[in-house]
């Protein structure tokens, strides 16, 4: 299974607003995570165990805290989930889209138990979802991209063909042409979020196209360590990927779940936790824009902080018409702006990007 998946029936699901009680003020409340990688990954589930860190640095003595790393997705993460609401554990987050449905089984068999799941989007009294727009983050790298490619190539290695990950592409896209009209796009796909192996040889594989800058949708920092090899430029997913500046990692797009996890440890240490569904951006701090280095010219970097900043305010929106299809079909009008829903279930490319979406 994978992580994320088409959220297009997130809106008629609603946010749940059923508060589960406090736990006692003597109790200390044992908090667990479930991770798709490895905590040294440098990427996703680093970010994310970073998160928890700050819980315990946050309350201390009165949360508990443990995780299972390197789970896969299906009925691995069925039994994760299970070993640690027996093992009395009362919040429990787990950190991929393709536990959501393990979620979903084993809440129903502990309904005193609090779940939250990450980019999914099914939801149940005792089950919350949270998410990034990490698609505004691409906006910011696909302007960079856009400048800084000598071949008007740019690549994009992405995990799985659903709407977050083609939102990712379509907005680099977008804002990667907007100040180079002669840029290109390719894609490569590897069908892992968590692959060193099959992440360099894609990295590989864009950088024998010509490209000269990338981005990516996956975990590991293999396509930076490639790129570093080619001579080539990238940049840093999910957290800051710090040791690959100033070059070939020129900047980085930085989740920062701290903030969300202090909140909801904290609501259900004081009974406020209710079921509900979030999608944070830039404006909320979640999604972060990491270091511009000096590898990146004054102007550009300006450039950049500017789109950042708009994005920000809510002053710009990153899929803003007049905007088409591949297939040349008119999408957004002049000055329309995509509404969630339709972000959320996004399953094309936009026009200018040659590459197929595997079915």
């Amino acid at each position: 299974m994978k992580r994320r998946q088409l959220l297009a029936s997130a809106a008629a699901l609603g946010a749940m607003t059923l508060a589960i009680p406090a736990f006692a003020q003597d109790e200390k409340l044992k908090v667990g995570f479930i991770y798709v990688g490895p905590v040294g990954d440098g990427g996703w589930t680093y970010q994310h165990d970073l998160g928890r860190q700050a819980i315990e640095a946050e309350y201390g003595d009165k949360i508990e805290t443990t995780f299972i790393e390197s789970v896969p997705e299906g009925a691995d993460a069925e039994r994760a989930l299970t070993q640690l609401a027996l093992a009395g554990n009362k919040l429990i987050f787990a950190t991929s889209f393709g536990f959501m449905d393990a979620v979903i089984n084993v809440a129903a068999k502990f309904p005193d138990v609090k779940f939250e799941h990450a980019t999914g989007y099914k939801r149940a009294d005792n089950v919350a979802t949270y998410d990034a727009r990490f698609y505004e983050g691409r906006a910011v790298i696909g302007t960079i991209a856009g400048r800084m490619t000598e071949s008007n190539k740019i690549g994009y290695i992405g995990s799985f063909p659903i709407p977050e990950v083609i939102q990712g592409i379509n907005s680099a896209y977008i804002h990667a042409k907007k100040v180079n009209p002669d840029v290109e796009m390719k894609v490569v796909w590897v069908y892992s979020w968590f692959d060193p192996a099959k992440e360099a040889d894609a990295a590989a594989a864009l950088i024998a196209e010509g490209v000269d800058v990338f981005m990516q949708h996956t975990d590991s920092t293999a396509p930076l360590a490639k790129a570093q090899e080619a001579g080539a430029l990238g940049f840093g997913q999910a957290s800051d990927m710090a040791n690959f500046a100033p070059s070939p990692r020129i900047s980085s797009i930085i989740d920062n779940w701290a903030p969300y996890y202090i909140k909801r440890v904290g609501a259900a240490l004081d009974g406020t936790w209710a079921s509900e569904g979030t999608w944070a951006g830039i404006g909320d701090g979640e999604v972060v824009i990491g270091e511009i280095t000096e590898t990146v010219p004054a102007e550009v970097k300006a450039e950049a902080e500017a789109l950042r900043d708009q994005i920000a305010s809510g002053a710009y929106h990153p899929f803003t018409g007049p905007l088409k299809k591949a297939d040349g079909s008119d999408w957004l009008a002049e000055g329309a702006v995509a509404s969630d829903e339709e972000l959320s279930g996004m399953n094309f490319f936009v026009e200018g990007i040659t590459a197929q979406i595997p079915q």
